[in-house]
């Protein structure tokens, strides 16, 4: 991306060095903060755990994803304050945590790429045979003969 660069939702995106003194990044942001939540969750280390994630992710617009040790439920959903313009429509009496939010470390030039990203069931359910079951088993059913040729 260039010093600047139009997004898709026709804001003109700077540079976070490039922000003139004074400025708001929100002003050229598309409000990425303001589209999901992520929950801390405990490291699973069960096969009911790992369930758990399983049937997390058999909901509309919820995925997994790991940051250095610790485990995150991320719901993509957007605020229902959220303007067509990217702003706060409750700005004066908005949340404690959206006050105490900066862009210090927003994630503005976040690409949200993740070394571990589980999005669908199936994803948990191969990681679950990975990670729990001994050498030699599977969870799944067993491969079937092949067919005889004739």
């Amino acid at each position: 991306m260039s010093a600047t660069d139009v997004n898709p939702f026709g804001l003109t995106k700077i540079n976070r060095d490039k922000l003139p003194k004074g400025g708001n990044l929100c002003e050229y942001c598309t409000a990425k903060c303001c589209k999901y939540f992520a929950l801390p969750i405990d490291i699973p280390e069960t096969f009911e755990e790992l369930e758990y994630i399983r049937w997390y992710l058999l909901h509309d617009r919820a995925s997994v994803f790991k940051e250095d040790d610790d485990w995150y439920l991320l719901v993509h959903t957007t605020c229902e304050h959220l303007l067509p313009d990217n702003r706060c429509g409750i700005y004066e009496t908005r949340p404690k945590i959206c006050r105490d939010y900066t862009t210090d470390n927003c994630e503005y030039d976040d690409s949200w790429c993740y070394d571990f990203y589980l999005e669908t069931a199936d994803q948990v359910w191969e990681y679950t045979e990975a990670v729990l079951q001994p050498k030699g088993e599977s969870i799944r059913s067993r491969k079937p003969n092949p067919l005889a040729i004739v």
